[in-house]
């Protein structure tokens, strides 16, 4: 599928740090071949947090060449689906051009966790693992509703 037919889904949180890139990871590597997969933040940090990266290389998924973007960077270009994962976002979010989909699953963020460095993985993972279940129930619906659509053809 050419990437200018595949369905944009823009994954939102406030800072584009962790719970965006931990999303957009998972779920460009379970329907990056039907979705162009992006993620922003409504104000970017600036960077993906290390542990975020570190939790994802856990389960194979590199996200190292992330990087934080603006949510206003996609004004400009159709995004179907538009997923915010914090509430903050949630509430700042646009409508995009040829936005036909919202919908909000909200999670911690593990930015916030505190603690030790052993701590501070534990509820990165925990929120990963969250983020996984929910992306790739999504990605499988997705799915679904791409090969109905083809039998409808």
């Amino acid at each position: 599928m050419n990437l200018d037919t595949k369905p944009t889904v823009l994954i939102l949180c406030t800072g584009n740090s962790c719970r965006s890139h931990l999303a957009e990871g998972i779920l460009r590597a379970a329907a990056g071949d039907i979705l162009n997969v992006q993620s922003a933040g409504s104000k970017p940090a600036g960077y993906v947090h290390p542990l975020a990266i570190q939790v994802m290389q856990e389960i194979g998924l590199d996200i190292s060449s992330h990087h934080s973007k603006h949510m206003n960077d996609f004004l400009q270009q159709e995004v179907e689906t538009v997923v915010t994962v914090c509430g903050n976002a949630d509430q700042a979010c646009p409508m995009f051009p040829g936005q036909l989909n919202r919908h909000h699953w909200g999670f911690y963020d593990p930015a916030h966790a505190t603690g030790t460095d052993e701590e501070k993985l534990t509820v990165f993972r925990r929120v990963r693992d969250e983020i996984k279940m929910v992306f790739e129930a999504y990605a499988a619906g997705r799915r679904d509703e791409a090969k109905r659509l083809l039998k409808a053809v």
